[in-house]
């Protein structure tokens, strides 16, 4: 699982059915200290209400995202936000 803030929303007139109904975010990766990863991000499902400038919890292996989308085994995806994060505490 990686830590990321979300920069907006993805908006698609022609998608794969599975996305029928599912909110996608884009999610800037962040490293411990909360700055910005480069420019690593990721294209992730919203299963908790995440909104833009939140700092959420990204699980990014394809096997749980779909488990936790009843999706297995051929479900297209990779990246699902399974948390808000209120505080993290380093040390």
């Amino acid at each position: 699982m990686r830590l990321g803030r979300v920069e907006g929303t993805v908006v698609t007139t022609v998608q794969h059915p599975f996305y029928e109904g599912r909110k996608q975010l884009l999610v800037r990766y962040l490293k411990a200290d909360r700055t910005l990863d480069g420019d690593n991000y990721v294209l992730a499902i919203d299963i908790v209400g995440a909104g833009v400038g939140e700092t959420v919890l990204v699980q990014d292996e394809g096997n749980s995202s779909r488990q936790m989308l009843d999706a297995v085994p051929y479900g297209p995806v990779r990246s699902v936000i399974v948390g808000i994060v209120d505080q993290a505490i380093i040390g």
